[in-house]
């Protein structure tokens, strides 16, 4: 396992030996940009051998005061304190040496590089004035294998899953000497295996007497593993708590500030028995085969099953987003799967997996954003209708309670619950029959989990089939009408009912069981 800090060592001789004092100490922190100020006066002790959970809506400050921490940004007043002594970080580098390493949320790999080339960039093994090329694949494949990633070293990042180059930034982290390790959001792009095999990693770092900051939405996490919980709300410090005796309810009240309905709505009647979305036979190269299915009008479909096991890559095979052959009938139509604009002229509206890299400009401005996939709706001649495309904001903003400062703010700006509502207002201007939303809440906060589900359940009521993508389990059984799970290219069952079980899923995701329900004739 990865060794224990050698700088938390000297760090305990500089304080007297007392391995009990604080790692690291935040006073008064507070970060303003221009007018904004999104961090104000925040206090925080960071014990060695504990993890401290930090938790918050999205845009309540984490990744903010996170960033602080490890150099990433200076604060605009207040200090760190290092075994008594004040530091101020202007550069990550800087926090690195002081063996404060921050795993971030965001995937920062150079992905024309290697698995190996990225662990060491900048920090490249040097033997006899020339790059040890060698020896940074040996150490780079042990250290993946630490954390359960089984990539080859060689493999271009680019080439390789999204859950995998989580693994592999993790790994470059846990590469430094640390004595203070933080953990923005590391499970939300992982399966359950690879959760399990994190946390245990987690867990590791606390018993070698280092500390752990581990920031997520995922608060049945925070209640397994952390030993204290510090809360976040708009920018300030709500309190700090021990972590046995926090439900997970009471932590979503000290989040929000107010009691929180059920998180998922209470279902519906049944679905209707007309089929909006038929497939047969449908074959997605080197991703799926054989894949059989129905969606209804008014359903809410679930796909579960581990990342690798084709979800994505089937409806992005019938959006005509990867090369696919089969059957597939919209509203009693087929449509040639060969081109994009077949689906969506034929009613189907995707929201991908990726909202950062493949679902919104982040650095275009929101009404852009929104109205992309509708542009024809928006246009003149060559000229666009400046004042249509800003009601439509307006509309979207109030329909989908999306927060923001100003309506001039980049997509990028916003919280990722509040881009996830840009992304939904942005597929549903078009006007869809069919919505496929992969992965609906991944790296939201509980508040605004419990909204997307609301607003799923609302298509679903007005007759649209909605057809959800997710890697929670949980999360499939709360909100959906039925479930098909895949394994390894192929739909291996279904589950409805009392078999609609975390159980029944697992079962059918990882094992050879094939249901007859897995195909329909």
């Amino acid at each position: 396992m990865f060794a224990a800090s050698r700088l938390q060592q000297e760090s305990d001789e500089a304080a007297g030996g007392d391995t009990c004092g604080p790692v690291l100490q935040a006073k008064g922190m507070s970060k303003d940009y221009g007018p904004v100020t999104v961090l104000s006066d925040v206090w925080l002790d960071v014990l060695p051998g504990r993890i401290h959970a930090i938790i918050g809506e999205n845009g309540a400050g984490k990744s903010t005061f996170m960033r602080l921490l490890a150099g990433y940004a200076e604060p605009t007043a207040g200090t760190l304190s290092i075994a008594g002594y004040d530091v101020r970080f202007s550069r990550p580098e800087h926090a690195q040496q002081a063996g404060i390493v921050l795993v971030h949320q965001e995937i920062l790999l150079a992905e024309g590089l290697t698995v190996a080339e990225n662990l060491f960039l900048g920090r490249e093994l040097m033997w006899n004035g020339m790059v040890d090329d060698q020896s940074m694949r040996r150490i780079a494949a042990e250290k993946l294998l630490e954390l359960g990633c089984r990539v080859s070293p060689n493999a271009l990042v680019r080439d390789i899953a999204l859950a995998d180059r989580q693994l592999v930034q993790i790994a470059r982290a846990l590469l430094d000497d640390y004595k203070l390790v933080i953990f923005d959001e590391p499970t939300a792009v992982l399966t359950g295996d690879e959760v399990e095999r994190l946390l245990g990693i987690i867990l590791k770092i606390k018993e070698q007497g280092a500390a752990v900051l581990y920031i997520s939405h995922r608060l049945d996490e925070v209640q397994r593993i952390a030993d204290q919980v510090s809360v976040l709300r708009d920018g300030k410090m709500v309190g700090t708590y021990p972590a046995q005796g926090l439900t997970q309810m009471d932590m979503a009240r000290l989040m929000v500030g107010r009691d929180l309905a059920a998180l998922y709505p209470v279902k519906r009647l049944k679905a209707s028995n007309v089929p909006s979305l038929e497939v047969r036979g449908l074959v997605v190269s080197g991703y799926a085969k054989d894949i059989f299915f129905t969606a209804h009008k008014g359903e809410i479909l679930g796909f579960a099953g581990m990342i690798g096991a084709g979800r994505t890559e089937v409806f992005e095979g019938i959006m005509g987003l990867r090369p696919a052959h089969g059957s597939v009938v919209l509203n009693g139509r087929i449509i040639d799967i060969r081109h994009w604009r077949a689906a969506m002229d034929g009613g189907i509206g995707y929201l991908t997996e990726d909202r950062k890299g493949k679902g919104l400009l982040l650095n275009e401005k929101l009404a852009p954003n929104l109205t992309l996939s509708a542009l024809t709706r928006f246009h003149s001649g060559l000229m666009m209708r400046k004042a249509r495309e800003q009601a439509a904001l307006v509309k979207a903003v109030e329909n989908y309670d999306i927060r923001l400062k100003s309506f001039g703010v980049k997509a990028g700006q916003l919280s990722g619950g509040n881009q996830q509502k840009l992304l939904l207002a942005k597929v549903l201007l078009t006007d869809p029959s069919i919505i496929v939303i992969d992965e609906p809440t991944r790296g939201i906060d509980i508040a605004n989990k419990a909204q997307i589900y609301a607003f799923i359940q609302r298509l679903a009521e007005e007759g649209k089939t909605c057809i959800v993508i997710s890697s929670e389990m949980q999360e499939l059984i709360g909100i959906c009408d039925r479930i098909l799970v895949m394994r390894e290219g192929r739909i291996t069952g279904e589950v409805t009912g009392e078999k609609m079980t975390e159980h029944e899923i697992a079962l059918l995701a990882t094992s050879d069981v094939t249901t007859a329900a897995s195909r329909e004739e």
